[in-house]
């Protein structure tokens, strides 16, 4: 072989191997480096209080949709907000705060969401966003199964009714009459009828239900509902990418029957499509 063409493939063989080094970098550069600025950007945008987790917050008193039974917490809201944590790739971490001050809660960043079976209301909206309904109930007036004297709400006028504190249900009863009275939970009203200590209780029409199946209680709904009331996800203001990610997960609960499985366990009914 003479020089010329030991020269040539000397050239040759040096453009190949940076050619080949080239290729090699730019293959491991891309590996390594996309999935950490996805994760880290994830990880940014959600804002979560704890890292991998779901915090959510109910008060932990309203059974059957949040309550505690040997030091756990479980209930209908419970079993929604695990399985939003799930589609999420979250691990669900549900805790209890007084419902008083449940949104200062969430505005102070001591848990990432509400579910708690809170409604969507204007003023509440001023403070917070709310994701797409995973229920829908509203207002009903309860009474002793032995009262014939309250058989509508007009009945219920200057009686005494009721209420949770800093529910909406209280704006309904105030509207009734000036006798309202103010309760930590929606079972201790409910209970305080039978011996008579109030006349009437307005509260959510599953949670007056629910009572009657699941405490015993001798007590009945009167008339219709009182108004339809949306209840959602209730998060902060600046968590856009995590709301986004929950009213999804909220629609695929939906379409693949695990929100009718999880309803009717609870309820004996999709409480989803009960108006």
């Amino acid at each position: 072989m003479n020089k010329n063409k030991l020269f040539l493939l000397s050239i040759i063989s040096v453009i190949f191997l940076v050619l080949l080094a080239g290729c090699g970098n730019k293959s491991s550069s891309t590996q390594i480096e996309k999935p950490a600025s996805n994760a880290k950007e994830t990880k940014e945008d959600m804002k979560l209080v704890h890292d991998g987790k779901l915090t959510f917050a109910m008060s932990g008193l309203l059974k059957p949709l949040n309550y505690e039974e040997n030091h756990k917490l479980v209930g209908f809201d419970v079993e929604i907000g695990t399985e939003i944590a799930k589609r999420i790739g979250l691990e669900p971490n549900p805790v209890t705060n007084p419902w008083e001050t449940i949104l200062q809660g969430l505005k102070g960043h001591k848990y990432d969401v509400i579910i708690g079976s809170m409604t969507a209301t204007e003023e509440r909206l001023k403070q917070v966003d709310f994701s797409i309904p995973y229920y829908i109930s509203g207002a009903q007036i309860f009474v002793a199964d032995k009262n014939d004297t309250i058989k509508s709400k007009d009945d219920a006028k200057d009686k005494i009714i009721g209420v949770v504190q800093a529910s909406t249900h209280k704006e309904v009863a105030e509207s009734l009459t000036d006798k309202v009275k103010a309760y930590p939970s929606e079972i201790f009203a409910l209970q305080d009828l039978g011996p008579g200590r109030i006349d009437a209780v307005i509260t959510d029409k599953i949670v007056g239900v629910s009572a009657i199946k699941e405490q015993g209680l001798k007590i009945k709904p009167i008339d219709n509902v009182l108004n339809q009331e949306n209840i959602a996800v209730a998060i902060n203001k600046d968590h856009q990418v995590l709301l986004d990610k929950i009213n999804q997960a909220i629609t695929d609960i939906m379409e693949d029957g695990t929100y009718e499985q999880i309803s009717k366990k609870w309820f004996g009914i999709n409480i989803m499509e009960k108006k």
